[in-house]
């Protein structure tokens, strides 16, 4: 298609530097239209605004995320796993508890299934010229189920209970080093600045549905959230059992277009099987994350449909760098280049994964440098490496892991796989609350283990992997991996603004990783969720979160 200059040149004169050079590496063809949009969500530019330049640009316009409507008015029936805790948006850390909390409460954005962040609560947002701080335009008119408007005072409050570690809040993880509590400033009843510690590129994904913690609450909320389940949502609570299930009506008060469901039930299961056979007999409609291996035979089954959603879900092997033959870098890239990553991706993940490359840069991320060469399967090259190292007789060493999805069947591949060196790998899987013990060093069988493989559920952005997993003083370094180059690296994507200011640092980062490898990432998995024959209008999320608004039944 033709491009319009006219027409961009008018779209310019509204823009800041930073868009119109976003607008120019689409234009030049250095940014792909589907980087464009995801950036320029990320950047606070309205999805219409993005496709009339996309237009302009000779693109065409974006395609339509509008679908046919069902039919009011459905009871829809959800299998979900047990809450493991007492719901509170503070402290919630389980797929089960976020799914029920998300029904009820809201984020100021969401980030969709294309990583495309859409206004929710939050009508725009925009960054200073150094993204050290954040201005969020508050949506007017929404209510709150327990009544009164949400304003300004109602963010910053939520917010602020979350970055205090005083309340041992569970999004500590993501605002750590990034936001202190006092730092969001009310500038009036719907603009609210978050002023950081440092400049951060990404920030609106870590007030989206990305950071799940991060809903709005009213400012006087004290505890207790099982008592009221207040929120701003197109779903109110009906009623809530521990350990049993849930329902919830429709919230006639909505600020949006009025949920289609009359009434949504979620009922808790300890096991995904007897999910699949609630499926299958007419029990539920929904299975809101079903495991690859686990929920094969549903796969091809024809009275079911899958909703697949690429992904940055992984399982990390991580290696200790400080201590034993696992020290040498070299040995460390041998054990790498002994896995089958083909073999992963097509046997253990059934085609529902994609390959990893060693580093947190999925295929999914935008900014990740597809330029760098996948590692692949090399026997030899490994062995050469091991010799090198002063160990091609290989040793022994124990490889500590979860009994949780996949894992188990991963770590025997492994273990069969780099016998080839000589390694001989002693397997240690334990429960999840014997891997992960206190989660704090010294009294952590994952943080203190010489080999584990860890899980990491989806994040839209790649900060959180880049940081509390591989920075020096990162909370999750389990591989005690130091090194002054990453960090220098790590703290420069993340400050970065531009896409393809962004892109260059994951290039060198992506590099020194394949280089280094404290952690290997064999594969990225897709979320996948399971509906009954006629159910439309489903929309989850990869962070274990399921919107309902829309759905339906034939």
């Amino acid at each position: 298609m033709i491009k319009n200059y006219r027409l961009l040149d008018l779209i310019r004169r509204q823009r800041t530097p930073l868009e119109n050079h976003l607008i120019d590496g689409l234009v030049d063809g250095r940014v792909s239209r589907r980087e464009f949009i995801r950036h320029g969500s990320l950047l606070g530019l309205s999805l219409p605004l993005l496709g009339g330049i996309t237009t302009a640009a000779g693109f065409g316009a974006m395609p339509s995320l509008a679908r046919a409507q069902g039919a009011p008015g459905a009871t829809i029936r959800v299998a979900s796993s047990v809450p493991a805790a007492a719901i509170d948006p503070v402290t919630i850390a389980d797929a089960g508890g976020l799914l029920v909390m998300q029904q009820v409460a809201e984020f100021l954005c969401v980030d969709g299934p294309d990583l495309v962040l859409q206004p929710a609560l939050a009508e725009s947002w925009k960054p200073n010229a150094d993204g050290s701080v954040w201005t969020f335009t508050l949506r007017k008119g929404v209510k709150f189920h327990s009544g009164g408007e949400m304003k300004a005072d109602d963010v910053v409050a939520s917010i602020d209970r979350l970055a205090d570690p005083a309340n041992s809040s569970n999004a500590l993880s993501v605002f750590n080093g990034i936001l202190k509590t006092g730092a969001s400033k009310k500038v009036d009843d719907y603009t609210v600045e978050f002023h950081l510690d440092a400049p951060n590129g990404n920030f609106p994904y870590m007030l989206s549905s990305d950071n799940y913690n991060a809903v709005i609450v009213p400012a006087s909320y004290k505890g207790d959230y099982e008592k009221s389940f207040d929120g701003t949502g197109p779903f109110k609570i009906e009623k809530y059992t521990p350990k049993v299930g849930a329902s919830f009506v429709r919230n006639e008060d909505y600020w949006g277009p009025k949920a289609l469901p009359e009434r949504t039930e979620f009922t808790f299961f300890t096991d995904v099987q007897p999910m699949i056979l609630a499926l299958q007999g007419g029990q539920v409609d929904i299975i809101n994350q079903m495991p690859v291996l686990s929920g094969v035979a549903l796969l091809n089954d024809p009275s079911v449909d899958i909703i697949s959603l690429k992904s940055s879900a992984h399982q990390q092997l991580h290696m200790r760098c400080d201590d034993g033959p696992l020290k040498d870098a070299r040995v460390r890239r041998a054990i790498a280049l002994c896995l089958d990553r083909d073999k992963l991706v097509a046997g253990l993940m059934k085609g529902r994964s994609a390959l990893g490359n060693d580093s947190p840069f999925a295929a999914v991320y935008p900014s990740t440098d597809t330029s760098i060469p996948q590692r692949k399967q090399d026997i030899a090259q490994a062995k050469q490496l091991m010799e090198a190292a002063g160990v091609a007789q290989g040793f022994k060493v124990t490889l500590t892991t979860e009994r949780y999805l996949e894992i188990p069947e991963y770590a025997q591949l492994i273990q069969n796989w780099v016998k080839e060196i000589g390694v001989e790998l002693e397997l240690n899987i334990l429960d999840q609350g014997g891997y992960y013990g206190d989660a704090v060093f010294g009294k952590s069988n994952w943080l203190d283990s010489v080999m584990g493989i860890t899980d990491y559920g989806h994040r839209g952005v790649p900060n959180v992997y880049l940081a509390a997993p591989l920075k020096s003083e990162g909370t999750w370094n389990a591989a005690h991996f130091k090194n002054k180059d990453y960090d220098a690296l790590a703290t420069s994507y993340i400050a970065a603004l531009d896409l393809e200011a962004q892109k260059a640092d994951a290039g060198k980062i992506q590099k020194l990783l394949l280089e280094e490898t404290p952690v290997i990432f064999g594969y990225f998995y897709d979320y996948l969720t399971a509906t009954a024959k006629g159910v439309t209008g489903v929309q989850p999320t990869a962070m274990s979160q399921l919107f309902l608004e829309k759905a339906s039944k034939a």
